[in-house]
Parts: C-alpha cells; sequence; structure tokens
C-alpha cells in the first residue's frame, strides 16, 4: 500500500509556450552658402536614455516564476491554478523540437512504452543538458522502471538547474523511503515544503514516514 501511495505522490508531482527615400540631389537642391546654418548641438544637452534590452524568453520565464511562487504564498491562494502555471513554463523551452520531444516522451510513458520514451528523453537532455523538465521527466520514468539511483542522479541535475522544483524534491523524497533513507527522504519533503508549502500531497506523505518511523 505503502509503494502505491508513494507512485501517486511521484506521478501527481511529476506528469502533469522604414526604409529610407532615395533622393537625387540636383543642383537647386544644394543649399546656398548665405544661408544661416543650423545651430550645433549642446554639447551640454543630456543624452537620450539608452533604450532597454528586451528580456529573452528564459529570463521572462524566470520572473513568471519568481511571481508565481511568491503567490503560493498568499493566504486563500488557489494552488492548483498556480501549480499549472509554474508547471507549464518548466515545460516551455526556447527549443520547439525541445517541447515536441518532451510531449512525445509523456504521450509514451502515459501509451505504457518506456523504452521509447527512455530513448526520448535520452535524445532530449543529450541535445539541451539546461532543459530541467527533460531530466525530471526521466527521473520520473527512472522511478517507475525502479532504477532509482539514476533517478536519484537526474533529481540532482533538476535541481541544480532548478533549485525550487518541487516535483523533482517530492520525488526523491518518495525514492529515499522506497530506500529506506528516512532521514534524506524527510530532508527532501521538507525542501518541497519551504518553495510550495501548499502541497497537501507532501504534507500527507511526511505523517506516513512518521507512521512508518514509529512502526505503526
Amino acid at each position: 500500500m505503502r509503494s502505491i501511495i508513494a507512485l501517486s505522490v511521484l506521478l501527481a508531482l511529476s506528469l502533469p509556450a522604414i526604409a529610407d527615400e532615395e533622393h537625387d540631389f540636383l543642383p537647386d537642391d544644394i543649399p546656398s552658402l548665405t544661408e544661416e546654418a543650423p545651430p550645433l548641438p549642446d554639447a551640454q544637452a543630456e543624452a537620450p536614455p539608452p533604450a532597454e534590452k528586451p528580456m529573452k524568453p528564459a529570463e521572462v520565464r524566470a520572473q513568471q516564476l519568481d511571481i508565481l511562487f511568491a503567490s503560493l504564498r498568499r493566504p486563500g491562494v488557489r494552488s492548483d491554478t498556480v501549480e499549472q502555471k509554474i508547471w507549464s513554463l518548466w515545460a516551455a523551452s526556447d527549443s520547439p523540437t525541445a517541447e515536441v520531444l518532451l510531449q512525445q516522451a509523456v504521450r509514451a510513458v502515459e501509451d505504457r512504452a518506456p523504452a521509447e520514451a527512455l530513448s526520448i528523453l535520452d535524445t532530449l537532455v543529450g541535445a539541451y543538458p539546461d532543459f530541467a523538465e527533460a531530466w525530471n521527466k526521466r527521473a520520473t520514468l527512472y522511478f517507475m522502471m525502479k532504477r532509482d539511483d539514476q533517478a536519484l542522479k537526474d533529481i540532482e541535475k533538476v535541481l541544480d538547474l532548478e533549485p525550487r522544483h518541487f516535483g523533482a524534491l517530492a520525488g526523491k523524497g518518495v525514492i529515499l523511503v522506497r530506500q529506506k533513507n528516512y532521514s534524506a527522504a524527510r530532508d527532501a519533503y521538507e525542501q518541497a515544503l519551504a518553495v510550495n508549502p501548499t502541497l497537501e500531497q507532501v504534507k500527507d506523505a511526511l505523517k506516513a514516514l512518521d507512521r512508518l518511523e514509529q512502526g505503526i
């Protein structure tokens, strides 16, 4: 029963986009030398402020994530809506190809084709090593295949790229419980709640861990 609960927690947290006109100067166009020359620009005048450099897509996503994580701490927040937006941002990439590969991998997992999913994810993390969600999906797949050490290794990569990834932190806790490393599992769960205090499933997992340690 505990393993079923652990798997449901992990899957719930891990498997949920004027050209200038040409002008020929004719003799009549030449200004008269007797005309008053235009005034020179004032050397003391302030130069106009430089135009703001547009933000890169990754910078925009990072800014949006900061806002969403801050909103998770507001009383009465609709956490499910906020979490869904966070997951959507995590699944976004500057590369449309990376996003398509991620969707294909998720679909293969849902279709119970782990070998196909793993092949896609191996290609994905190799081509886009900074795409945190690709590592997270492969960690989830490794967990489902009971390849826990490889899953934990991928989770550490996720957390290097996105330290607030509460799905990866919760998944780490589930794996460590399965390995009977209860102290480390508790630490992982508490880290997940530190970045997202609305995770009811993680709170339940902590209570289950308490009962497990007490032999109840």
